[in-house]
């Protein structure tokens, strides 16, 4: 029989980030450096090709094309590869919002906002990307979930300044490595009960 350890439990009462929670589309863009004598992969879904570095797009559950779309999101990680080779290898997760998706935030063009708050922020980002607003940095507590919901309801959106119907907020507990999120609408509804 093969001895199974209970996992470490993190402290709940350390650091965790709190950022708002904008109501869009979940969305990644993925590059990929091609190792010197290997090939192109064919068959696969990618956006496209610089040199030897491989751009793919992606919703929250599967890759997607600017001819397979989500929202016209492919075709703006195409259209922007040149800068978004910038954010470097590795998965870069976001939200895709604003025109024509979920609550449009009153605009007229969609935006693409990272979600690591603690590699990104406005001053570093490739010129096409922005980031998720954040909130509040430091230990947990529910004071500053409260307050974080609070600032939001009483001032609106920080992503879209003058929105007054934001969502609410995600907090990453950075010991547990966890997200979770909280509305200021329908929270503590059942999912069956919430639109």
């Amino acid at each position: 029989m093969e001895f199974e350890a209970f996992a470490k439990i993190p402290r709940l009462s350390r650091e965790c980030i709190i950022t708002e929670k904008i109501d869009g589309t979940n969305a990644q863009i993925y590059i990929r450096i091609l190792p010197d004598g290997e090939a192109i992969p064919t068959g696969t879904p990618i956006v496209s090709v610089r040199g030897r570095h491989l751009i793919y797009a992606g919703s929250r559950n599967r890759w997607i094309t600017p001819k397979d779309d989500n929202y016209g999101f492919a075709g703006w990680v195409e259209r922007n590869e040149d800068y978004l080779i910038e954010l470097g290898e590795g998965h870069h997760f976001g939200e895709w919002w604003g025109a024509g998706i979920q609550r449009r935030y009153g605009m007229t063009e969609k935006h693409f906002s990272l979600f690591n708050v603690s590699k990104w922020t406005e001053d570093n980002v490739p010129p096409c990307c922005g980031v998720v607003p954040l909130l509040y940095k430091g230990d947990f507590t529910m004071d500053a979930v409260d307050s974080a919901l609070n600032d939001l309801r009483t001032d609106g959106s920080r992503a879209a300044p003058g929105f007054m119907n934001p969502e609410g907020i995600v907090i990453f507990h950075t010991a547990g490595r966890n997200y979770f999120k909280k509305t200021l609408e329908g929270d503590s509804e059942p999912k069956s009960k919430q639109l």
